[in-house]
C-alpha cells in the first residue's frame, strides 16, 4: 500500500483573491456542470464569457486549489452503497498522521480525517468514512482496517448513517 496525499487547512485562504467573475463561474457550476455536449459552452453563453475564458479560469482555479477538480459525483446509494459508516480509531497522537494516510489510500474509505481526543467519553482520533452495500461488508472492511493497524489502534467502533439530512458539498454563496 501507498501512503496518499495528505490535506493541510490552508493557513490563509485564497478565496479573497478571487474577482466578480470568478464567483459568477462558481456560483454558476457548483451545483453541477449543465447536461449536454458542450457544457463549457453553455457556461460561457449563461455567464457572457468567450469559452476560451471559462476554460483558462478552471485552470487557473484548479491550480491555485480553490476548487478541487472538474468530475461526475456518483451518487452511492443509486449504486447500491446503502451502507454508510464512520469508523472511529482510538489511534495515539504520534501515529496518528501515518495511520490516516494509510487508510486515505484504501479505495473504501471515501474521506479521512484527524480530530481530536476528549478522554475518557471520546478517546477516537482518527475517523474514516467506509461505504458499501451492507453493514456487514462494511464490518468485514472496518476489521480489515484494523488488522491492518494492529497494536497502533487501542480501539474502534462503527457509527451508522441512519438518515440523510443535508448532503452536498460547499457553496459559495458571495
Amino acid at each position: 500500500m501507498t501512503a496518499g496525499p495528505t490535506a493541510q487547512l490552508p493557513a490563509e485562504p485564497p478565496a479573497d483573491r478571487l474577482d466578480d467573475t470568478d464567483r459568477r463561474l462558481i456560483r454558476a457550476t457548483q451545483a453541477g456542470l449543465p447536461a449536454g455536449p458542450a457544457p463549457f459552452d453553455t457556461v460561457a453563453d449563461d455567464l457572457g464569457l468567450p469559452v476560451a475564458e471559462v476554460l483558462e479560469r478552471f485552470r487557473r482555479l484548479l491550480a491555485a486549489g480553490v476548487i478541487r477538480r472538474i468530475a461526475a459525483v456518483p451518487n452511492h446509494y443509486r449504486l447500491g452503497y446503502t451502507a454508510n459508516g464512520m469508523s472511529v480509531w482510538e489511534v495515539p497522537a504520534d501515529r496518528v498522521d501515518e495511520a490516516g494516510r494509510q487508510f486515505a489510500a484504501l479505495p473504501w474509505v471515501s474521506h479521512c480525517y484527524r480530530r481530536p481526543a476528549d478522554p475518557p467519553d471520546w478517546p477516537y482520533t482518527l475517523f474514516a468514512m467506509v461505504h458499501a452495500r451492507s453493514r456487514g461488508e462494511v464490518e468485514a472492511l472496518v476489521a480489515e482496517m484494523a488488522a491492518f493497524l494492529g497494536d497502533r489502534c487501542r480501539s474502534h467502533a462503527v457509527l451508522y448513517s441512519t438518515r440523510i439530512l443535508k448532503k452536498t458539498g460547499f457553496r459559495l454563496t458571495a
